[in-house]
């Protein structure tokens, strides 16, 4: 979380209640028929209740909560239920109608709600209220002006405030600085002219409802919120943008396969490719650390009554937050889920897996991350040549964290993409934006960043920017970020930057054979051989940082050194000349183990001829999920993650496997080597841990080194010229450094 939350203080705003029809109520409950639904509160407290159908046949039992609440799901819809209180058979409700999500559409009318400036309220499809925050950038008679939206589980309708420090000075000219929104790319947003509107998810903030993982009410009610927002009459052209990082860049993609027709672009950083491979469990290993973190926390803020803003609207008077907490603790706990369903499936994991559902979005798409993200990973290119159905996309990337999407160099093409395709004009930066940016770069990363400059501002129309902008290739590589001539060293500026017509870049699958010598060749080795290690039971509790986060120019790195006897180590012959990689990769391996199964970590790094060593990129495997999907290549080894498809190893026989290395894009220079290191899981990534197997006695691993199965690792050269010379190994963003020490493990 980048500083400049930090100086955000929750205070509350009035708020009113939207019309609403009432729920079916019994003199003892409150109910609400909604999406394969059924919502009960102000209920009895700990007290059974049932449901029958039309038939009257019981469907469905259960018992209310310490608040009085209940909430039957995955009901087949249909007209006729009845709910009733088990032992007071005579409390029942008349017969209501479960809708189905294709039928639950309203009528375009539904959609001409009011909406207010400050605080309020919107209601979606099955009468559930959601929370919105909402900042104009002048008059709503000066109005309309380009508008974008923030959905998310986090605190988006929080009452706006005064940024303070030296936001104060500019708030004559950005009144939102001193009515400042929860989300950060909403501030950013409103100084460039937008009218921003943050809504939370149902079962969040202010919002009715229970929070469950992306579940299809979810996406409905963003459906209901852009369409709802686009309808305003200070809204420009009637269509919106959605904008975020991390959770709220995740929502966009979710949201924007429902297709809503006000929707006119989205722009989500820093997000997942899909739910179980690209965090929660990547190769096959769950991450306890920060994934499952991330969902503890979320699951925490969704409780009622979370957030201390939630208390003091509340305190103030907001009745309808008040009851909206009611339904708050039928929350669906999003870590037991992932427990019981511990491998992929089309029921539980494809719906929540967005490389199965980009191509339905049929909407403009501005999408970054950073190869070294320690919080959502590396595996969101994966996305990229998925955007069929979307008539322009732009993809920024860059090595780096989480939060470097807010960093000018990324900033620029944001602030461009949502000009053309929300606000439909010239892209334009005032003066003041400019000087106002390097302040609060200052604070956010400890340099005074500036924006760079806007290419379009010459341009005579919008048809002509617009057509040139789309002219140009539309994957934007950023090398070596952190390292750029003029900046703090560790900053999030490039040092050089090149652009392609596709992912992945078309380039020369190239691949070093792993030889008993530890050296990687371009041939194989002419005889046979092995070598082993074992694995570290240990492993998957150490992470890359001694202390401290990752935000800082200078992260407290402490990638630990590989062990001789637990890793094996192969290094090429110093480079002749530059060699830039871009792109997935694969290694792979013929394994013999000991156990049935083993938990695999490969890792590329640079060693440099200055003696230190960079970390450039990793990929996991637990060897029985190696089963390769329809659509792998030499390049990407995709894996299926199907309960059928697991393959326990055969002790002692060789085996096939082959790791993914998440991708990256990285120059190597001439004079420096490729190292492969493939040793046990853990110690890569700064916040990321991984629930090994447990064996009873570590298992060794070995490896066939020549003849018929020999192993090697193949990667994607492109052909992309290196301006710049070598910089210093600490400067390298989200890049841990350390001293290269070669132990000889490839002996």
């Amino acid at each position: 979380m980048h500083r400049i939350l930090l100086l955000l203080v929750l205070f509350a705003v009035a708020c009113t209640e939207p019309a609403e029809d009432p729920p079916h109520s019994s003199e003892r409950f409150a109910v609400r028929a909604s999406v394969e639904q059924l919502q009960i509160w102000n209920a009895p407290v700990e007290e059974p209740f049932e449901v029958l159908d039309a038939e009257g046949e019981l469907v469905a039992e259960d018992t209310t909560d310490y608040q009085g609440s209940l909430i039957f799901r995955e009901l087949a819809p249909g007209p006729g239920y009845t709910v009733r209180l088990a032992a007071e058979p005579e409390e029942f409700t008349n017969q209501l109608v479960v809708t189905s999500i294709d039928g639950s559409l309203p009528e375009p009318s539904f959609y001409d709600q009011t909406l207010h400036e400050g605080r309020g309220y919107l209601r979606t499809r099955d009468g559930t209220t959601l929370s919105y925050f909402l900042k104009l950038p002048g008059p709503i008679e000066e109005g309309p002006y380009p508008t974008v939206v923030n959905y998310s589980g986090y605190s988006p309708s929080r009452p706006g405030q005064p940024l303070g420090g030296a936001a104060e000075a500019f708030c004559g000219i950005y009144p939102i600085l001193c009515d400042a929104p929860g989300f950060p790319s909403g501030i950013l947003a409103g100084v460039m002219g937008y009218a921003v509107i943050g809504v939370n998810v149902r079962g969040t903030g202010c919002s009715g409802g229970a929070y469950d993982y992306f579940e299809p009410l979810q996406l409905l009610d963003g459906y209901d919120v852009i369409e709802v927002v686009s309808r305003q009459p200070w809204v420009a052209h009637g269509q919106v943008g959605m904008v975020g990082l991390s959770f709220p860049g995740i929502t966009q993609l979710f949201v924007a396969q429902t297709r809503p027709p006000g929707l006119a672009a989205i722009a989500p950083m820093s997000v997942i490719a899909d739910t179980a491979s690209s965090t929660l469990v990547p190769g096959g290993i769950y991450n306890n650390g920060f994934a499952h973190e991330w969902i503890e926390n979320v699951l925490l803020k969704a409780e009622p009554y979370a957030h201390g803003w939630i208390e003091e609207v509340v305190a103030e008077g907001d009745t309808v937050c008040e009851e909206n907490q009611l339904l708050h603790s039928q929350l669906l706990d999003a870590i037991e889920k992932a427990r019981l369903n511990p491998y992929y499936s089309d029921e539980v994991a494809a719906p929540l897996d967005p490389s199965r559902f980009v191509q339905d979005i049929e909407v403009p798409v501005f999408l970054t991350g950073q190869w070294h993200d320690e919080q959502t990973g590396p595996h969101f290119p994966a996305l990229f040549d998925k955007f069929d159905g979307s008539p322009s996309t732009r993809f920024t990337m860059t090595n780096g964290i989480h939060m470097d999407g807010f960093s000018p160099q990324i900033l620029g093409e944001w602030s461009t993409f949502l000009d053309l395709y929300v606000a439909r004009r010239v892209p334009q930066v005032s003066q003041a934006l400019r000087l106002m940016v390097p302040q609060f770069m200052q604070d956010i990363f400890g340099d005074d960043l500036a924006l760079p400059p806007n290419r379009f501002e010459d341009y005579p129309d919008v048809d002509t920017a617009l057509a040139d902008y789309e002219a140009e290739d539309p994957v934007r590589i950023l090398f070596e970020s952190g390292t750029a001539e003029g900046v703090e060293p560790g900053a999030p500026k490039a040092a050089f930057e090149a652009s392609f017509p596709s992912w992945p870049p078309e380039g020369t699958a190239t691949r070093w054979f792993l030889h008993p010598d530890g050296s990687l060749q371009p041939e194989p080795p002419g005889e046979s051989g092995q070598a082993s290690f074992e694995h570290d039971p240990e492993a998957g509790t150490v992470g890359s940082l001694a202390s401290g986060g990752v935000n800082g120019l200078q992260p407290d790195w402490l990638w630990p050194q590989a062990q001789s006897g637990q890793a094996l180590s192969f290094l090429t012959e110093p480079l002749t000349e530059d060699l830039v990689l871009a792109g997935h990769g694969s290694v792979d391996l013929w394994l013999l183990s000991t156990e049935p199964d083993a938990d695999l970590q490969v890792t590329i790094s640079e060693v440099r001829p200055d003696g230190f060593e960079s970390l450039v990129q990793a990929g996991w495997l637990r060897a029985s999920h190696r089963v390769l999907r329809e659509d792998a290549t030499e390049l990407r080894p995709v894996k299926s993650h199907y309960e059928e498809d697991v393959l326990p190893l055969v002790p002692g026989e060789p085996t096939e496997v082959r790791v993914e290395v998440m991708p990256f894009a990285h120059p190597f220079r001439a004079g420096s080597r490729l190292r492969l290191t493939i040793d046990t899981p853990g110690g890569t990534m700064a916040s990321w841990r991984f629930q090994l197997t447990d064996f009873e006695q570590p298992p060794t691993y070995t490896l066939s080194l020549g003849g018929e199965q020999a192993s090697s690792l193949v990667l994607n050269a492109v052909d992309v010229d290196v301006p710049t010379q070598l910089a210093t190994c600490e400067a390298l963003r989200g890049q841990p450094c350390r001293e290269f020490l070669d132990p000889g493990l490839g002996d």
